[in-house]
Formats: structure tokens, C-alpha cells, sequence
């Protein structure tokens, strides 16, 4: 309100208003009406605040809230490879000014790209070496990928390999690097940090504290729960996992013993997120073209060996193994059925080692990898895979289940599930993923003594999926405001056309 006593360019603020009453608590010390007070912009965004922020939750969230950070630095268009995409581009340009940030994108979105240009920007920024953590395999395919554009980048296993650039080792082989002399490190498939209590993501988090530059890629960040973006927001230095459960979640206090999200505290939660992470699920989404990212059909057959339908009474793991013993043959025999008729390629998923024997007995021109098997034998095999010199790989999707681009092969069978529903989501998109050029068939061989395992696994994947679609779209908004941000910074004016003087004569004319 117009007020001629304070000094505020006209405006009262009632606390310094020589005409307003004051609560006695409140008060201040009298001062004569006709004396000037010299009160900085601070001071009065502070009070201002203060007065409607009392009762309001969601102020009292942005006040607290501490913003996601700039560690990062600028580069011009230019320097990324031509091979990006409009989307891939602008999103490493974002993830290089924020200098640690996540990349939540769907399979077959091209995160190895973007991993390997970032990486790339961060070694000839600091002149320092970069360090590529991924899965088993993943990393040959890794420096493949590179040499398609034109970006060096080498496996190593140990210290002495370690060059001036990029560098890409498998998790199991963190221990023996100084952490430490990396420039910048990124976590292909940082679903590993989800466990909250595990060796794998304790050792990251420390590991990588100071280093300057991180950024974590996977496409399930959080299979299970939101409290599991935690991990990813404490690796990368944004703020601990207590923090952000105590700050936007609540727990229920029930036998469930799970947090939950706050109702009050939604909104500022995902603009939180949007601040440090990109969710994409296609590129359209944000705007962008979604030319070559369609997905083909996929396919799902389900062959009971011994019945019709799955028995509907609920087993305990223990007899769920016992009938998976017993139709362990039968199953098998099924799979090799499909395989053997057939000359395209096949990927067979197992659960049990003594089914990844039989299989690979009863398979003609098939390989197994197994967790006993040294890691060159399976970096070579699943490489041999992907290049399409193996007809038949059997293995275990928690050993080749993330990370590997199989889009060469259409034909999968799934010999016996876990109850893990992220390793039957990742195993699944392995081919089916954007670039798959045919229909995707996916066999699901199980026992009617199993019970309902595939329908477990299947409300799973969709609840999943859906909470996956609800955070790319609660966060979209947010998300594309900080693309289109960072492109502007980013832009540098290089005129390539000559300026034209216009026709003076044709002007007149008009």
C-alpha cells in the first residue's frame, strides 16, 4: 500500500511504518517519524517472507530447500559430436553446466553416447582422466561405441592402463583405482546405488566425494520407491538420502514400515529433482522430434510345461524352488524345442545354474556364461554375441541383464523368473530398446506348480512403469525450462551469412 511516512519509494512494509500498531512482541525501538531508515533489499525480502511464509508449507519447503548447484562449465555447440541427436545434445550440454547431474533415460535413448561425449568435454576441460564405471561386457562395447564417433575411450583392469582420457572398468574392479586421480567419473547403470545399505554403494559415494565432475545413467533410478532417488542425489553431492527423506517424505509408522511422499511437499520435490536430473522416456515428450524412436511390437508368449493355468495358491520360496526342480527338464527341453528350429539368433534367460547346464547340453551352437566364468571368457561371449558370430547365449540376468545393446538378436526365452522385477525389465529391453528393426518375441517357459510368478512380475513392471511415466511427467515441465536455459548460455553467435543492404529502389516502390 501507497504510504508517504516510509522511506520504501512510497510502499509501506509494515514493520517499519511509523503509522501502523504494532503487536508488543513485535515492536521495535521508536524512532522519530521524519528520520530516514536505511533498510537493504535483504533485510526486506527477508521480512516480507517472513510475514506470509508462517502458515504456508510450501514456502516454508522453498526456504529450505537448497537448490541443486552449478559445478559445471559452458562449451559451444560445436564441440559435441554431429552424431547427437537435438535432445542428446542439448542434455549433455545441461548435465556439463550442471558438472554433476543424472540422466534418467529410457532404454535405446543413446545414453552411451552421451556418457562418452561428456566424458569426453570434461577430460579437455580439466586435462585430466575420466573414469567410466559399467556393467560386466559393457565396457568393450563401451570403447566400440566410441570409435563409431570418433571418441577415444579404453578398457582398463588395472592402475598401470589408466591413460590421459577415458578410461571404462567394470564395478567389481573399483578397488584397485585411485579414485582420487580422475578428473570426472560417470556410473553407466547407476541403479547400483539403489540398495541402501550396500558395500557397492557406500564404496561409490565415497569414493567419488570430491571428485569435481560425476554423472549417473540408468533407466530405472528408482524401481521400487522415489526414497531410492536418494542414493543418486548423495553420490552426486546434492544433498544425503536423510536429508531429502527428512525434508519430502514421511514414514507411515505402520507394520509396512515405508516412507512416503509428502502430499504438501510434491511439487517441490520434483522441481528439486528436475534441478539435478533429466527423466526421459521419449524424446517427444520434451518437445523434441521422435523420428527413429519408436518402439517395434513385443510379443509375449507364456508355454505352462505341465498344465493349463498356474496354480492360484500362494507358495513359499521354498516350494516354488521344489517345482522349479521338477520341471526343470521339461522347461528346458521346451526351450531347446524353440532354438534348435530355428537358425536366428536367441537369448535364454535362466534362474538356476543346474538350468543353464541343461540348457547349454540340449542347445545346439549355444555358449553359457556363468559368475564363475573368468570376465575375459564373458566380455568375449557376449561380445561375440552382440557381432552375431553366437547363435544362442545363456545366461543369467543378473550377470548380462544391464548395460549390453542387443538389438542384433529378436528371440528371447525366459527359462524360470525371479522375483526381481528391474532384472526382468532390463533383461527384456536388452533387444527390445529403440533401434530394434523387427518384432521382439519373448517365451516364457514356467511351471503351473510355480503359481502366479509371471503375473507378480507383471504387476510389477506396471507399477514400475507407471511411476517411471509420472516422474518424466511431473518433471517435464521443469526439465525442458532447464534444457532451453542451458542451450541460450550456451549459444555463440557465428554468422556464416552475409549481411544484404536492402533494395531502396524496391521500397520506394512500395
Amino acid at each position: 500500500m501507497m504510504c508517504t511516512t516510509c522511506p520504501h519509494d512510497g510502499y509501506c512494509i509494515p514493520d517499519d511504518c511509523a503509522l501502523i500498531e504494532k503487536e508488543p512482541l513485535l515492536r521495535k525501538q521508536e524512532t522519530a517519524p521524519t528520520k530516514t531508515v536505511q533498510i537493504n533489499y535483504s533485510t526486506r525480502s527477508e521480512i516480507l517472507q517472513l510475514d506470509t511464509a508462517q502458515n504456508d508449507y510450501e514456502m516454508f519447503i522453498a526456504k529450505k530447500e537448497r537448490p541443486a548447484d552449478d559445478y559445471g562449465f559452458k562449451i559451444s555447440m560445436g564441440s559435441l559430436p554431429s552424431a547427437l541427436f537435438d535432445f542428446q545434445r542439448d542434455i549433455v550440454h545441461w548435465a556439463l553446466a550442471k558438472g554433476r547431474a543424472a540422466i534418467f533415460a529410457d532404454c535405446g535413448l543413446g545414453k552411451t553416447l552421451m556418457q562418452l561425449a561428456w566424458a569426453d568435454q570434461v577430460h579437455q576441460h580439466t586435462g585430466g582422466p575420466v573414469l567410466i564405471l559399467a556393467p560386466l561386457a559393457v565396457a568393450s562395447q563401451t570403447v566400440q561405441e566410441g570409435c563409431r564417433f570418433g571418441i577415444k575411450a579404453c578398457a582398463v583392469e588395472k592402475p598401470d592402463e589408466v591413460i590421459n582420457g577415458i578410461n571404462i572398468t567394470n564395478y567389481d574392479k573399483l578397488d584397485r583405482f585411485d579414485t582420487g586421480a580422475f578428473a570426472g567419473v560417470v556410473l553407466d547403470e547407476s541403479s547400483i546405488l539403489k540398495s541402501f545399505t550396500g558395500k557397492v554403494r557406500t564404496a561409490l559415494i565415497s569414493a567419488f566425494g570430491r571428485t569435481p565432475y560425476r554423472l549417473a545413467c540408468t533407466a530405472t533410478p528408482a524401481p521400487n520407491d522415489y526414497m531410492e532417488l536418494g542414493n543418486h542425489a548423495e553420490f552426486l553431492g546434492v544433498m544425503t538420502r536423510t536429508e531429502m527423506l527428512s525434508m519430502f517424505f514421511v514414514h507411515d509408522g505402520g507394520e509396512t514400515s515405508k516412507w512416503r511422499l509428502k502430499g504438501h511437499a510434491e511439487k517441490s520435490f520434483w522441481h528439486w529433482m528436475a534441478g539435478w536430473a533429466v527423466v526421459l522416456d521419449n524424446p517427444v515428450s520434451l518437445g523434441y522430434q521422435d523420428e527413429g524412436y519408436e518402439l517395434p511390437e513385443l510379443r509375449m508368449h507364456e508355454i505352462i510345461v505341465d498344465g493349463d493355468t498356474p496354480t492360484q495358491e500362494k507358495l513359499t520360496l521354498t516350494q516354488r524352488r521344489k517345482a522349479r526342480k521338477e520341471s526343470l527338464e521339461s522347461r528346458c527341453k521346451a526351450a531347446a524345442d524353440l532354438v534348435n528350429a530355428s537358425h536366428d539368433q536367441w537369448l535364454v534367460w535362466c534362474d538356476l545354474n543346474a538350468e543353464s547346464e541343461e540348457l547349454h547340453k540340449l542347445c545346439q551352437m549355444s555358449r553359457q556364461v556363468r559368475g564363475s566364468d573368468k570376465s575375459q571368457y564373458k566380455s568375449s561371449t557376449m561380445m561375440g554375441f552382440s557381432i552375431g558370430v553366437l547363435k544362442c547365449l545363456i545366461t543369467k540376468p543378473s550377470i548380462a541383464g544391464f548395460g549390453m545393446n542387443w538389438q542384433n538378436c529378436h528371440h528371447m526365452i525366459f527359462v524360470g523368473l525371479s522375483d526381481s522385477y528391474e532384472q526382468y525389465y532390463q533383461a527384456v529391453r536388452r533387444c527390445w530398446r529403440f533401434g530394434q528393426a523387427h518384432p521382439v518375441d519373448v517365451y516364457i517357459i514356467i511351471s503351473a506348480k510355480e503359481g502366479c510368478v509371471k503375473e507378480n512380475i507383471e504387476r510389477k513392471e506396471a507399477d514400475a512403469i507407471n511411476m517411471r511415466q509420472k516422474m518424466a511427467a511431473l518433471t517435464r515441465e521443469s526439465v525442458k525450462e532447464n534444457l532451453s536455459r542451458t542451450t541460450r548460455i550456451m549459444s555463440v553467435y557465428q554468422p556464416d551469412v552475409p549481411m544484404r543492404l536492402p533494395d531502396w529502389k524496391e521500397m520506394e516502390a512500395v
